[in-house]
């Protein structure tokens, strides 16, 4: 390639007009009964969930998967060999996302790198013009969700996040249910992760496996000697590459819990204990951790809300029947409710009213909605503003965490007020010779 990284991280691709979704999708505007071309994509780090989007697409005929990118050889060749086995064609391969973003015909990206890589790659995507669906946390840190949405509203393009709980029949229902008054006003909505992981253990310094161009997994970070407790999936305990469990699983609860609480902004005060109570290892975020976040004046009848979080990720026992769950608290009731696919409403002195049960986050429907809405040109179900708001209450958990101190936070200007310490970790510093993905990032 003779783009240098700092130009091609620093460009900026003009915005895509309405009617090129549209085009986009291979169909004209006016013919909606024609047949469509299937939209070429690209699977950016088809890693665990990466592959669970991989082996759901194969399956989808409105999709042809043209590129594979991982900057893990081995891992990038299995993805391959499993699109070809089932769909019979043979995607490219590639380890430099770049190469996936200067090719025009591909429409859409689905990211599903480490957190660190989210949001650089997701900004990229939406300058390079396309349309973007990123794992959860949207961001690795608070500042990067707001500049996602300035790239997604900047060039046109769906920017929809990997919280498939959106788009659910059951848990819509469950909340909508909820929120018709059975329970009366709900005040505090609660959301936990009490589940057994394991040790990470303790490692030194030594060289990346062969088949790892760990330069390109770096990509923004500054650079730090590899280790083996990074990968896989080990870098979500880290401060430099992921935003712990409560960026991983608890940010689908926490995103359950805002959504049936019905807030739209962000909180105001965020108190927070907790920290690595449990493992003797090398993970830096917190094992355990009790947030409470105040929403003044929220509630439909100008009432204060609360949302709490709990999480335990040491525990052999599950709380209230769910590993991760929610808990909403109203004036005249209560429900209790897994986004596994059952919900329990009670009345006063924990009278039953009604349970029920259904089926689970539905990855196929998350994956259909933001297709349907490359299509209508429609803001998807986990919209990046939808879910910026989720995810920077883990954001703003851990920092809280961290310091040890309750934070005064403007929701309009997203800074915290008179705490130079806490207000320095809204964003991250990012390696000097990958440049920036946007010039304010």
């Amino acid at each position: 390639m003779t783009k240098s990284r700092r130009d091609f991280l620093g460009q900026s691709v003009g915005s895509v007009a309405a009617a090129s979704l549209y085009a986009a999708a291979g169909v004209a505007a006016d013919s909606s009964d024609r047949q469509e071309e299937p939209l070429p994509v690209a699977i950016i780090g088809p890693g665990g969930m990466g592959m669970a989007h991989v082996n759901q697409l194969v399956g989808n005929s409105s999709v042809r998967l043209a590129y594979v990118c991982d900057v893990d050889t081995d891992r990038a060749a299995k993805a391959a060999e499993t699109i070809m086995q089932k769909t019979g064609h043979a995607p490219q391969v590639v380890s430099d996302m770049r190469r996936v973003l200067d090719d025009r015909a591909i429409k859409a990206v689905w990211i599903a790198t480490p957190d660190h890589w989210h949001a650089p790659a997701a900004i990229l995507a939406a300058n390079a013009g396309k349309h973007v669906y990123v794992e959860k946390p949207c961001s690795h840190n608070l500042r990067e969700g707001r500049l996602m949405i300035e790239a997604a509203r900047k060039n046109n393009v769906v920017m929809q996040v990997g919280t498939q709980s959106r788009s659910t029949p059951f848990i819509a229902a469950a909340l909508e249910k909820m929120n018709s008054g059975i329970i009366g006003e709900i005040l505090v909505a609660k959301a936990w992760n009490s589940q057994l992981r394991g040790s990470i253990g303790r490692q030194k310094p030594s060289q990346p496996p062969r088949n790892l161009d760990y330069d390109l997994w770096l990509g923004p970070v500054p650079e730090r000697p590899y280790q083996s407790n990074f990968l896989p999936g080990i870098w979500r305990w880290w401060y430099d590459f992921g935003c712990g469990d409560i960026g991983n699983d608890g940010v689908h609860d926490i995103d359950i819990a805002r959504w049936g609480l019905g807030v739209t902004t962000h909180p105001s005060r965020i108190a927070a204990l907790g920290g690595k109570c449990f493992f003797d290892d090398d993970q830096q975020h917190a094992d355990t951790q009790y947030v409470a976040f105040e929403y003044p004046g929220a509630s439909r009848s100008g009432r204060p809300q609360q949302l709490v979080y709990e999480q335990r990720i040491w525990s052999p026992c599950v709380q209230e029947g769910f590993e991760n769950g929610n808990a909403f608290f109203g004036t005249s009731g209560m429900m209790i409710m897994g986004k596994s696919g059952r919900f329990r409403l009670t009345g006063p002195k924990n009278k039953l009213i009604e349970e029920s049960s259904g089926a689970g986050p539905d990855l196929a429907a998350h994956h259909q909605n933001f297709l349907d809405c490359i299509r209508t040109g429609k803001r998807p179900n986990a919209d990046i503003e939808i879910n910026h708001l989720s995810t920077s209450l883990c954001h703003l958990a851990n920092i809280a965490t961290r310091t040890g101190r309750v934070l005064n936070f403007d929701p309009a200007t997203e800074t915290i007020r008179d705490d130079a310490e806490a207000s320095q970790l809204l964003s991250r510093e990012y390696r000097e010779h990958w440049a920036k993905p946007a010039a304010s990032l």
